[in-house]
């Protein structure tokens, strides 16, 4: 597939992604799309991110939530020096969670 078409597939996809409008609805989805394998490296991953903000170093990360720590670099690296996705996402739901 071309790297155009790949860019526009996901494009389609962010643009389906935003027409969620509850965590039932998207759960739904993420269960459709991805395997529970899938779902779990996914969720863990945002886990890790919300650890490494939180300066928790990477023996711990690992131990608990089962990533390896090539994985866990991987994670700091996008934090680091990413596209702040999992900033944006990390904020959000701290904003949200101060909210009530």
């Amino acid at each position: 597939m071309e790297s155009h078409q790949t860019e526009e597939l996901l494009e389609y996809l962010c643009h389906g992604i935003l027409t969620l409008q509850t965590p039932e609805e998207c759960k739904h989805f993420l269960e459709d799309l991805c395997t529970p394998s899938e779902l779990a490296e996914m969720s863990r991953r945002l886990h890790a991110a919300k650890m490494l903000q939180s300066n928790r170093i990477y023996a711990d990360i690992a131990a608990e939530t089962g990533l390896s720590t090539a994985t866990i670099s991987r994670v700091n690296r996008c934090l680091k020096y990413g596209n702040e996705g999992y900033i944006t996402v990390l904020d959000r739901l701290d904003r949200k969670a101060r909210r009530g």
